[in-house]
C-alpha cells in the first residue's frame, strides 16, 4: 500500500531584508496562510485568519495557527505522513513560535519527512523545490512570484496570488515525492543544467530516519552544509 501524505507550506507576513533569506534576527515573522494537500485530494486547502469585516487578516491568530497545528496531529494519527519542503528548519520552527505548540511541533518535525533534509543528510547539500521539480518533470513553481515578495503581496491585498502561489507549492512538493517514489530514484536539474538522480530504493525518509544515515563525502565542498542547522532548534531551550 503507497504511502499517505499531509503536505504543507506556510508563508510568512513580516518582510525579511536581504536576498539570503537570514530570518531568525527578524522573528516573529507571523503567518498569513498556510497551504494543505492531503493524497487524495484535487484541491490543496487555504488557511488563514479573517477579520471582522471578512477579508483576511494581516498574520494568522494564535488560535488559528495552534488549529493547523493540532490538524497535522490528527491527520498522523490517522496515518498521514506529514510532508514538507525545507519544513524543518524553518515551517515548524515558525509554527512552533505561532502556535505556542512548541513541544507537539517538534514531535511532528522529527517524524514528518522533510524530502530537501533527506538530500542534505544523502548528499551534503540542498537542492531547491523548483530544481527537483526541473528533473522530475513535474509542475514547479508559481512562475512570477518569489517566496521572498510574498509578505508584501499579503499586505497590498494580493491574497489571491499568494493563496495560489502557495496552493502551487503544495501541489508541487507532493508531485515531487509521488514520482519520485514511483521511480525509486531523486532527480534534480544542476545549476550547470544537468540531471543528476540519487536512488531511493526505501522511499523518503523521516527525518529521525534520516539523520542516522552515514555522513556524505563532502571533501570536494568548500563550504558543505552540516545537519546540525537544520536540527538546532530542536534541541534548543523549550522557548523559542
Amino acid at each position: 500500500m503507497s504511502r499517505k501524505y499531509l503536505v504543507f507550506d506556510i508563508e510568512t507576513a513580516k518582510e525579511v531584508p536581504g536576498v539570503d533569506f537570514h530570518w531568525k534576527p527578524h522573528r516573529p515573522l507571523g503567518i498569513t496562510c498556510i497551504a494543505s494537500l492531503a493524497t487524495g485530494e484535487v484541491e490543496p486547502r487555504i488557511w488563514n485568519s479573517l477579520m471582522d469585516s471578512g477579508t483576511p487578516a494581516p498574520h494568522m491568530t494564535k488560535t488559528d495557527v495552534a488549529a493547523f497545528v493540532r490538524h497535522l496531529s490528527d491527520a498522523a494519527a490517522q496515518g498521514f505522513v506529514p510532508l514538507s519542503w525545507n519544513g524543518l528548519s524553518f515551517d515548524f520552527d515558525v509554527l512552533a513560535e505561532e502556535s505556542g505548540l512548541i513541544d507537539e511541533c517538534r514531535m511532528l518535525a522529527r517524524n514528518h519527512v522533510d524530502m530537501m533534509f533527506h538530500v542534505v543528510c544523502e548528499k551534503g547539500f540542498p537542492v531547491s523545490l523548483n530544481s527537483a521539480a526541473s528533473g522530475l518533470g513535474v509542475k514547479g513553481k508559481l512562475a512570477g512570484v518569489e517566496g521572498i515578495t510574498a509578505p508584501a503581496l499579503w499586505a497590498s491585498g494580493q491574497f489571491d496570488l499568494v493563496k495560489k502561489y502557495v496552493a502551487q507549492d503544495v501541489s508541487a512538493t507532493l508531485a515531487v515525492a509521488v514520482k519520485s517514489e514511483s521511480k525509486k530514484s531523486f532527480a534534480w536539474t544542476t545549476r550547470k543544467g544537468t540531471i543528476s538522480t540519487m536512488p531511493l530504493s526505501k522511499g523518503w525518509l523521516t527525518v529521525d530516519v534520516a539523520n542516522r544515515l552515514p555522513l556524505p563525502d563532502t571533501s570536494w565542498m568548500s563550504q558543505p552544509v552540516s545537519r546540525a542547522g537544520y536540527l538546532s532548534w530542536l534541541e534548543c531551550s523549550k522557548d523559542i
